[in-house]
């Protein structure tokens, strides 16, 4: 076996197939000259083995671990867990094609006690190492080891209580410091001790991610996507980059267009003072670009000019996930945005207009959706709403709520829509989302993973609906309002509206976007394609 090496003038470009869709745009990234961290990659071929405890492939990724983490230190200058200059990994997953939230990633990998001092004494920044470690700690506690991650929440909610702070973010280096020592006390009380060692976390760490294919999550994300076909994830392993440092560092997510209503503008969402999982995860509302603007407006523009590089190169829209590190821009991933069906056509559109694709490539661009049925609904007639959210997939959807994912597949069964109403966007929460008609979320935003789960899966999605308080068992407030499970819940998923009660819908056909469409079955007939009447 051979890792993959991707890296700053690095040329090569392996196929998803090999390393998995991340780390091949990674490495095409790298070589269109834009600023990605040194990675390497574990290849696909080893995950069916070490998901059957084969002791070769074990032996395989020891020695690709070591090679690797020499060339991550070769590019960095850094050491890895070194206690003066310390290089930090990440350790991420990435199958031949996209699975977002479906897979385990773990961060700060190698921040060891040792590697903590060596964090402070290079930044001089107590706050920033003792956060990288907390983080890491529960990370590792979560995904490798496997323990409830309920106690290491309750432990920071009662630091957060305890210190009188807005949040986690508001936590001075002493408390996280602390907030580390309790959680290390968490692992260490519990049947598998936490190792210091370096080496030993990016095993394991790596051992975990390959291990994540079998999830229930993920295989249930690929019976519905029909992507049983393949094959396994591979382990791409990165130099850290940190959200996390300071005021002029960030997390966050870019769509170079917006892939719940196909609008040409960039939807862009970031936490400053985060790391990209506070994005992804939906467990924080996030900022739009207006506030990077504000801050760092050369990165600002910097980010807007990468989208549209990426987006002539790849041909298709993207889906780019990025860091912000002391005011200097990087790119850390890139993929086709998962899309609602009006915005799949008029990405097709606009795309071929702009001489990016061909006809014939926008046709196949659609296939699979089924055009004679799209519709653009709206609510008949005006009515008060109840509340609002963010828009995250557009569409109109109406029906009896639910809380969770066994509630949403019991109510589903007795023949009436239900809408998913969750606190947060969870991406464990598939199962409930293929049986949900739309989904509400009361922090996250459009960025998040299960947001876009819901935009692939054509959902009308609300998150950030700051008026929603969803309370431990089948009981809620929207606004003033008590709501339960069964009550009935319309929702707009473009303008983020929410109305109690039952709205009703009237669906208009794109009619001018179809019969563009059926122009180009005319110039270039297709015999697998149908036309569809406008």
């Amino acid at each position: 076996m051979q890792i993959v090496r991707i890296g700053a003038g690095s040329t090569e470009q392996p196929t998803a197939e090999i390393v998995g869709g991340k780390a091949a745009n990674l490495a095409r990234m790298a070589a269109l000259g834009l600023p990605v961290p040194p990675a390497f990659v574990l290849p696909i071929e080893l995950c069916a083995a070490i998901v059957a405890g084969d002791k070769d492939a074990h032996r395989q990724i020891a020695i690709g671990l070591r090679d690797g983490i020499a060339f991550l230190e070769s590019a960095t200058g850094r050491i890895f867990g070194d206690r003066r200059n310390p290089l930090l990994v990440s350790v991420r997953s990435g199958a031949a094609r996209s699975m977002p939230g479906m897979l385990d990633t773990v961060l700060n990998v190698g921040c060891s006690a040792d590697a903590v001092r060596g964090l402070i004494r290079a930044t001089c920044n107590p706050r920033f190492a003792w956060d990288c470690r907390h983080r890491f700690l529960e990370s590792y506690a979560d995904v490798v080891l496997g323990l409830d991650p309920a106690p290491f929440k309750a432990r920071l909610k009662a630091m957060i209580a305890m210190e009188g702070v807005g949040g986690e973010q508001s936590l001075d280096g002493e408390a996280l410091e602390r907030l580390a020592a309790d959680h290390l006390d968490l692992i260490d009380g519990g049947d598998d001790a936490m190792p210091d060692d370096p080496f030993k976390q990016l095993t394991a760490a790596a051992n975990a991610v390959y291990r994540s294919w079998t999830s229930p999550r993920a295989q249930t994300y690929r019976r519905l996507e029909g992507l049983d076909d393949l094959k396994g994830t591979a382990v791409t392993v990165q130099a850290m980059v940190y959200g996390n440092r300071n005021l002029k560092s960030g997390a966050g997510v870019a769509f170079s267009r917006d892939p719940s209503t196909g609008s040409a503008e960039p939807v862009i969402d970031v936490l400053f003072g985060a790391q990209g999982e506070d994005v992804v995860s939906g467990a924080r509302t996030p900022d739009t670009e207006h506030v990077i603007r504000q801050r760092l407006p050369a990165v600002a523009t910097q980010l807007r000019d990468t989208l549209t590089l990426l987006e002539r190169d790849f041909a298709d829209v993207q889906d780019v996930e990025f860091t912000i590190e002391d005011g200097h821009l990087w790119i850390l991933q890139t993929r086709a945005a998962k899309r609602t069906p009006i915005a799949a056509l008029r990405f097709a559109i606009e795309l071929v207009r702009e001489g990016l694709i061909t006809p014939a490539q926008g046709l196949q661009r659609l296939e699979g959706i089924p055009l004679d049925k799209l519709t653009q609904p709206h609510f008949a007639t005006a009515h008060d709403p109840v509340a609002h959210g963010i828009g995250a997939s557009a569409g109109i959807a109406v029906g009896r709520i639910a809380f969770d994912s066994d509630s949403a597949a019991r109510l589903a069964a007795a023949g009436d829509p239900i809408i998913l109403v969750r606190p947060d966007t969870s991406t464990a929460d598939v199962a409930g989302f293929s049986v949900a008609t739309g989904i509400v979320t009361a922090i996250g935003g459009r960025t998040a993973h299960a947001a876009l789960v819901a935009r692939q899966m054509g959902k009308p999605c609300v998150v950030g609906c700051a008026a929603l308080g969803v309370a431990p068992g089948a009981r809620a407030k929207l606004a003033d309002a008590p709501i339960k499970e069964g009550d009935w819940l319309s929702i707009d998923g473009e303008t983020g509206t929410l109305y109690l009660g039952r709205c009703d819908v009237v669906e208009e056909s794109p009619d001018a976007e179809l019969a563009e469409v059926n122009s180009w079955r005319t110039k270039s007939p297709d015999r697998s394609s149908r036309a569809v009447a406008p």
